[in-house]
């Protein structure tokens, strides 16, 4: 296996969660319902900084070179989502907690774990319900919002490409191979739990009306 082989058969395994994922009701599931474009903002600020602050740990921890730097790189790009973001709210939000999704990631004390689940199945996963928050913003006509939106959405699906090739030099072994695949897969499973869980608290049902 290589790293671009192992970003395919992630899709292909969590195809079902991560089509799920984009569709119209992540948006429910991330603002409890509140459809407003304060609450869509707040919500994806609050995703940026979380995974800011991810990143900033994992590298101030890590002790390979390349992981770290490359840590590095995407805790400065979320900071600089994070601030595009805020630039269209009146006041800045507070200080999100870790949601489940980053309670997981911050757990992963592996390198190969770190890249795998951070660089391939996180923007994975946050590419799909990106692509809703593109799609809110052109209903509301928000041309800014939703152009603001669509170039996050292209930086974040670029990253599982970084992830592949850095795992390509992490990965010596199937064994390791084996992990990487792993961590990506759970922590597609863990934005789709928390996914479902939070709709169905609110008595609505995760999967698509065909």
């Amino acid at each position: 296996m290589d790293g671009n082989e192992l970003v395919e058969a992630v899709r292909a395994s969590k195809a079902t969660e991560l089509d799920r994922l984009g569709k119209e009701k992540a948006l429910i599931a991330a603002t409890d319902a509140d459809l407003s474009t304060e609450a869509v903002l707040r919500a994806a600020a609050a995703s940026e900084r979380r995974a800011q602050r991810t990143f900033e740990g994992w590298a101030e921890s890590e002790s390979d070179d390349a992981a770290r730097e490359a840590f590095e790189r995407v805790a400065a790009t979320e900071a600089e989502h994070y601030d595009r973001v805020v630039a269209h709210l009146e006041e800045p939000p507070e200080e999100p907690d870790p949601d489940p999704l980053h309670a997981s990631l911050r757990d992963l004390e592996l390198t190969v774990e770190r890249v795998a689940a951070g660089l391939v199945g996180r923007p994975l996963a946050s590419e799909r319900t990106l692509l809703q928050v593109v799609n809110f913003f052109i209903n509301e006509a928000d041309t800014a919002a939703a152009d603001l939106f669509r170039d996050l959405r292209e930086e974040t699906r670029d990253v599982p490409g970084e992830g592949a090739a850095l795992l390509d030099e992490l990965c010596s072994d199937d064994e390791d191979w084996v992990l990487a695949q792993k961590a990506a897969e759970d922590v597609v499973q863990v934005v789709y739990d928390d996914y479902a869980e939070t709709l169905e608290g609110m008595g609505l049902d995760p999967k698509p009306v065909c």
